[in-house]
């Protein structure tokens, strides 16, 4: 095996900032903002040794219409957000790499909102229960500090809304765009004394950009807040997400992606309608009922505060898929329609204390995290008779349970110039099945992981507007339930399948150039034993083995800043090299890792009047090239470089407010690969972005 070296410079290239530091102050503005993830206490970004970015209310809401979280995420160096333009299988996210091979929903990456995890304990999360409309700003967390976390490898992006306050208000939102897009949103604030209230509602629908790709999504959120005290908060969470019957266009090969963008698959099989497409044939769609509840408490004792949270809810699914084997199909084979519903439900409870200690600050916070997730699952065949893309026999019946137990503990000390941080978690994640469908064999089966995830991490201020960092932690990634649930021998429920681990190493600076700019950068290494690959994908089910060694080595390099005159800039550039260390199968040792992209870029220039009236911008998004599958040999989605155009508006009269808004995206009409669906049997790997598109927005608020 090769041995790869990660040169860690930044201790000169951070030098090389010292005349940055203008004052003997800590460096204050809108640039050093307040962040609890890394620590789960409030904590200056400026000075954690980590990789961390906030996206505010106005990067979110402002200019955007706030249907995927990648309309903001996109602005944030080391991740990448893409919109599959498939609302059956939301966005894609990963993390310096990880979350890359996910086929649906989000893996590798933890999602939490206002405390609550929107990641499942297997590590599955979906990012549209994110309320994007409420939102006060997402934190993303990226590197080692992440572990700290647990079930996962590349990072944390965690929503918070937005806190009522104020006199009541009301305000109505409405955006329409290319392709049928149409939103609508209301919501109402409020607070009275110790009281206070949030609520909202929207719906959303387009017909999509590519065949069979229309969708329609209802959101609700509440919030509702209680301070008994100047040091006690009670604050209760409820939301809602429905999509029904949405259409899931597929992915496709690379000649039916030349030949039309839009276009779904054809169907070879289909001798009665020879131009019908797969989507069209089967009606692939998927179907969404999604409501939790949360409850957070909070008490602060002086400097102490003791935090409890917990949450509940269910969410069901109908799945309707493309493959089918008709009367020919196999006993192994689980049918084309997916069923299931599930309940889960959690608890995060830490205590934070702080102490003088040997000439500094020591702030400690001890905790325990308890989750389980319990699902009813069921596969039935997608025909009856000659009739597809409906629900036929019963070939899958099983319950299915999660659980896992974590505590945890994170120390910071603080003296002078330097801040150590240690910290340790302990996890414990346990899958049981019990099958009830035995006429294809027993599935039935469990098992059970333990691993612990230490962290280190030292930080020191070389003046006032320039800190330089280091850290380092052993983190894991477990096996999703659909990962476990078939073995290579076609067995069954693979219990032999191992976590992945990784030893992460980061260091980098963070430097303020007066209340006007900062810089961020890091370099950071992932070393990564046991990757989960592909095994063997036949009779409808798709098995996953343990493989080789894995090497994430690259970049970040982050910049704001305000220039002047109303004008400002942003920039987001990461560079990461991804392959396999070691080679396995057909797969050659440097294989570049698929669904990751070598280089990624996120720029903006942008101009806003004094008052906040008006706001213009241009938007540049350029990504490398990505490979589908491990060997490397198939056709790699192409590197593009887009660009979009904003603008936007608001006035004041009384007690309103308005404001409008509208872009133009892909301005220049590029023809891109938007995602790819990694490893996919038939080589149906390419998922088409849209070209030039556009779209307006307006609102209105009273405030009584």
């Amino acid at each position: 095996m090769k041995q790869h070296v990660l040169r860690l410079n930044l201790i000169a290239a951070a030098c090389a900032c010292w005349p940055l530091a203008a004052s003997a102050d800590e460096p204050e503005g809108p640039l050093n903002v307040v962040v609890v993830s890394g620590t789960r206490a409030e904590h200056t970004s400026f000075d954690l040794p980590a990789a961390i970015d906030v996206i505010d209310a106005a990067q979110i809401r402002d200019t955007q219409p706030r249907v995927n979280a990648s309309e903001a995420l996109a602005a944030v160096p080391g991740l990448v957000a893409r919109d599959r333009q498939n609302y059956a299988q939301d966005l894609q996210i990963s993390s310096r790499g990880f979350g890359a091979r996910s086929a649906f929903g989000v893996r590798g990456v933890r999602l939490v909102a206002d405390g609550i995890p929107a990641t499942m304990p297997d590590g599955q999360g979906q990012a549209a229960t994110f309320n994007l409309d409420m939102a006060e700003r997402i934190e993303v967390l990226r590197g080692p500090f992440s572990a700290l976390y647990g079930n996962h490898s590349g990072g944390v992006v965690q929503l918070f809304t937005r806190d009522p306050k104020g006199r009541p208000s009301v305000e109505a939102n409405f955006a329409a765009g290319s392709d049928g897009l149409r939103k609508t949103d209301v919501n109402a604030e409020g607070s009275s004394g110790a009281f206070g209230y949030l609520l909202d509602a929207s719906r959303f629908e387009t017909d999509g950009f590519r065949d069979h790709s229309a969708a329609t999504r209802d959101q609700a959120y509440a919030k509702l807040t209680f301070a008994p005290s100047a040091s006690s908060r009670l604050v209760l969470t409820a939301s809602g997400l429905r999509q029904d019957d949405t259409q899931d266009p597929l992915g496709v090969t690379w000649a039916t992606y030349q030949r039309d963008p839009r276009a779904g698959e054809i169907d070879t099989t289909d001798t009665l309608s020879p131009q019908r497409t797969l989507a069209e044939r089967y009606d692939t769609r998927k179907s969404i009922d999604h409501k939790q509840f949360g409850v957070s408490w909070e008490s602060r004792f002086g400097p102490d505060r003791l935090q409890v949270t917990a949450y509940g809810g269910n969410r069901r699914v109908i799945q309707y898929q493309s493959f089918s084997r008709g009367f020919q199909a196999p006993a192994s084979h689980s049918g084309g329609v997916v069923d299931f519903d599930r309940d889960f439900h959690g608890v995060d409870a830490n205590w934070r204390l702080v102490r003088e200690l040997a000439g500094g600050t020591l702030r400690a916070t001890l905790g325990l995290e308890l989750a389980r997730s319990r699902d009813a699952r069921q596969g039935f065949e997608n025909f009856v008779g000659p009739t597809f893309g409906v629900k036929g026999n019963l070939r899958r019946d099983e319950l299915n349970e999660v659980s896992s137990a974590d505590p945890y503990a994170q120390l910071e000390w603080e003296r002078g110039q330097w801040v150590l941080t240690g910290g340790v978690r302990r996890s414990r994640l346990k899958f049981d099945v019990e099958d009830k469908f035995l006429s294809n064999g027993n599935d039935s089966g469990s098992v059970d992981y333990r691993h612990t995830t230490p962290l280190v991490g030292v930080l020191y201020k070389v003046s006032p507007a320039l800190n330089v960092y280091a850290s380092a932690a052993r983190g894991f990634e477990a096996p999703t339930l659909n990962e476990l649930f078939y073995s290579g021998s076609g067995a069954g429920f693979n219990f032999r399948l191992d976590p992945a681990v990784g030893t992460h190493l980061e260091a980098g600076f963070k430097a303020m150039m007066g209340e006007r700019a900062r810089i961020n950068a890091a370099l950071f290494q992932v070393r990564t034993k046991g990757e989960l690959v592909v095994d063997s994908s036949s009779g409808g089910r798709t098995s996953y083995r343990n493989a080789s060694a894995t090497l994430r080595q690259g970049g970040e390099l982050s910049l704001d800043a305000e220039l002047g005159a109303g004008f400002n800039a942003r920039l987001a550039l990461t560079v990461l090299r991804a392959v396999y260390d070691e080679g396995f199968g057909a797969v050659p040792e440097g294989s570049r890792l698929p669904g990751i992209p070598k280089t990624s870029l996120y720029g903006e220039f942008g101009w806003k009047e004094r008052e906040g009236r008006f706001g213009a911008a241009l938007e540049t998004i350029a990504n490398g090239r990505v490979y589908a599958e491990d060997t490397n040999t198939m056709t790699p989605a192409p590197g593009y470089a887009i660009v979009n155009a904003r603008v936007q508006a608001s006035q004041q009269l009384g007690g309103w407010r308005f404001k409008q808004f509208a872009r133009l995206n892909n301005m220049f009409d590029r023809t891109y690969v938007g995602s790819v669906i990694v490893g996919d049997a038939n080589r149906r790997y390419y998922e088409a972005a849209p070209g030039r598109n556009w779209v307006m927005g307006v609102s209105a608020r009273y405030q009584f």
